[in-house]
């Protein structure tokens, strides 16, 4: 399976494509106005502690009011196992506390933080305020993670290290001197960091995670990546010495894209991007997918549509719900939909059919970076499953709300529309005195008032003593209109 990253780099947005086998299957997005903050630590002030929600309000400089639960708040003293601490007894009001920041913020929701600090690099992360060694569940091989955690603890001895260290999935094979290398640079990027801390000023950025295209590459770019190829040559140069110094053996594998066309043009990145803004994906075989995301949760339908099969019913749902499995687990990623999933399988009768579909679904979200869990297939074939999400959606990212329907995906009918005038003219000839109304709305809705509703709005007239003008207006959408007394 052939791997590319593909840099698409402008003055005022960068994206990145990853793409396996020819299919798009992530698209980063970072703007100048909207960049990402997670990794990024903080000196933040306590602003409010909330004991109800076991919470509290973090003011880290950002244009909202961070978020710490007492989860994410490494206890100072001796805490009992089994107890967890109130949150007043772990900050008050006014406190300066070293966060980071673990989701970006999301919608109408502020950064999420914790104070549990974790520090990348290459190949390992550290963990400032703990003594544990640990290895990446990623990391199947026990020969591996055994070689890799007596390696780790060598060197952590040697250098006198007195953090703790985790292993990532890109560490798997690395050498006892990449190993060592990691560990020098993580030491001394966390004493910097604890200087610089102790001088900023209250809610102000201590330490800032690498820019998207460097982070990007830092965590994707493992022995499975063919190449990386960017269309800018100043962005292509910075990247290539960032490689060199980091990553040396990937090096010469990032190039400058000099094509014809745009880059992501290649593998139809363009396209694709388009496709995941719909809520309809088609499959392959005829049927298809509906994706709806809500504030609480993602829901997701599957649909036989075309597909008839060859044999009969009950083999056709298990086709189709086998294909809709394989193309959710790589939607999801595309569109980076994140928290709690509904999915709405085709009711199948076979049970061994449920179980294979199930099985298909966990294989191909294995592939998926991002922490996830799926539950059974319930009676009624829907699959409960959570996806962690740490940054907005594409179409967050890409779309806003519709300025017709306010983001519900219907609009009234004209004939609605022309029924709540009629009951606006009724209500305003009652309160007021007035020589006529004057009817302003859109052009379609004047159209239907003079047309099928004539009748109407001549015995409304009759009704209210009052003479009714209409008056079309360009801008008003379907659902607006004003009833003036003149």
């Amino acid at each position: 399976m052939s791997t590319e990253i593909l840099v698409n780099v402008t003055t005022q947005e960068t994206r990145v494509a990853l793409v396996e086998s020819g299919l798009v299957q992530e698209v980063f997005v970072q703007r100048e106005s909207r960049y990402s903050v997670v990794g990024n630590l903080y000196k933040g002030t306590v602003c409010r502690v909330l004991p109800g929600m076991q919470a509290a309000f973090v003011d880290v400089g950002l244009e909202r009011t961070a978020f710490l639960h007492a989860h994410d708040i490494l206890p100072t003293g001796d805490v009992p196992i089994g107890e967890e601490p109130a949150i007043q007894e772990l900050v008050h009001e006014g406190q300066e506390v070293l966060v980071q920041v673990v989701k970006d913020p999301l919608g109408t929701k502020g950064a999420r933080l914790t104070t549990q600090l974790s520090i990348p690099s290459r190949y390992l992360v550290l963990l400032p305020y703990s003594r544990h060694v640990g290895i990446s569940a990623r990391i199947e091989d026990d020969a591996e993670r055994t070689r890799l955690k007596q390696t780790l603890e060598s060197v952590i001895a040697v250098e006198g290290a007195t953090t703790g260290f985790i292993v990532r999935t890109a560490g798997e094979g690395a050498s006892e001197e990449a190993l060592r290398a990691d560990v020098q640079f993580l030491m001394k990027l966390w004493d910097s960091i604890r200087r610089s801390a102790k001088d900023a000023p209250k809610a102000s950025m201590v330490y800032g995670d690498l820019p998207m295209v460097m982070r990007i590459l830092r965590d994707l770019m493992g022995t499975d990546v063919d190449r990386v190829r960017i269309d800018s040559a100043e962005s292509y140069e910075r990247v290539v010495r960032f490689a060199r110094r980091f990553i040396p053996e990937a090096s010469d594998r990032i190039e400058l894209y000099d094509g014809e066309g745009p880059i992501f043009d290649l593998y139809s990145v363009e396209d694709e991007i388009n496709r995941a803004l719909d809520r309809k994906v088609m499959l392959k075989s005829g049927g298809y997918l509906i994706i709806d995301q809500t504030e609480a949760m993602t829901t997701v339908d599957v649909n036989t549509g075309s597909f008839v099969g060859h044999r009969n019913l009950e083999e056709t749902i298990f086709k189709t719900n086998l294909e809709a499995a394989q193309s959710l687990a790589r939607q999801l990623r595309l569109r980076n939909l994140g928290g709690i999933i509904i999915v709405d399988f085709i009711d199948m009768q076979d049970d061994e059919h449920r179980k294979q579909v199930l099985r298909v679904l966990e294989r191909s979200m294995a592939r998926d970076p991002a922490r996830n869990a799926i539950s059974g297939v319930s009676p009624l074939g829907l699959v409960e499953m959570t996806r962690k999400r740490t940054r907005e959606s594409l179409e967050h990212i890409l779309c806003d709300v519709c300025p017709t329907c306010g983001g519900r995906g219907s609009v009234k009918t004209v004939e609605t529309v022309c029924h709540e005038i009629f009951r606006e003219i009724m209500r305003s000839a009652r309160q007021f005195e007035a020589k006529e109304m004057l009817v302003m709305a859109s052009s379609d809705v004047i159209s239907r008032l003079l047309e099928d509703q004539s009748t109407a709005l001549a015995e409304l007239e009759d009704a209210v003593n009052l003479p009714v003008r209409l008056q079309a207006e360009a801008v008003y959408t379907q659902e607006q209109f004003d009833v003036v007394l003149v």
